[in-house]
């Protein structure tokens, strides 16, 4: 399985790359007290320090929607996932416990403001590209909507459309039976090299200590 980003988002997105981790052998289960106490004092601690009213200058979230602004989608109507969450934990909700994988995944693209997507690897198959939808590219998403992609970034696979840094969709889910997982952080162009592969190698260290496994791959591919 390769990744790659589409030729045509070079000059649209410049500076624009993926993290790409493969795990193997990772068992997920319920969040360990540990995960969620960690991760209920990083909320506490989040919204000490930020205002929900200036969550557009966070950093990572601002270059996010000057990224989308560039490819003509209206970020106050399609968030990236990681402003998403962060704005609905600085409206006072709680954190969404859904499994140990989805829930380290949810909590770095918090704690980085990058887009995460996690997907079961054995509900994937072929390649995998970054592109812009299509007029057919649609699916079932997490949120329960049918998710019209046409014109938005997203990540398809030989069956078609099934990620992106919007929301994922239902094909591509991770439950507690998954065992390989393959895990894409969308970067902006403001992140050095060095930052990148940092977060990348600092992610696959904390999914790994968390659901056990290996992380058999981590790499960038860039635009």
């Amino acid at each position: 399985m390769q990744v790659s980003i589409d030729a045509s988002l070079h000059d649209q997105l410049p500076g624009f790359s993926l993290g790409v981790i493969r795990y193997a052998g990772v068992t997920l289960s319920d969040s360990p007290k540990m995960l969620q106490g960690r991760i209920n004092l990083f909320v506490e601690t989040l919204r000490l320090e930020r205002e929900l009213s200036q969550i557009s200058e966070i950093e990572g979230i601002r270059e996010w929607r000057a990224m989308f602004k560039k490819l003509g989608i209206d970020p106050s109507r399609y968030r990236p996932s990681s402003e998403a969450l962060t704005r609905r934990l600085l409206q006072g909700n709680p954190f969404f416990w859904i499994n140990s994988g989805v829930d380290v995944n949810n909590f770095l693209s918090v704690l980085h403001t990058l887009p995460y997507g996690l997907y079961d690897a054995d509900k994937l198959s072929g390649d995998i590209v970054c592109r812009l939808g299509k007029e057919n590219d649609h699916y079932e998403g997490l949120n329960g909507r049918d998710v019209n992609m046409e014109g938005k970034l997203l990540l398809a696979d030989a069956q078609g459309a099934f990620g992106s840094p919007i929301v994922d969709s239902t094909r591509s889910s991770v439950t507690p039976a998954a065992t390989s997982l393959v895990q894409i952080i969308f970067f902006h162009g403001q992140l050095s090299v060095s930052q990148r592969e940092e977060i990348a190698g600092s992610t696959a260290r904390m999914f790994t200590e968390i659901n056990g496994g290996e992380a058999v791959d981590v790499s960038l591919v860039q635009a």
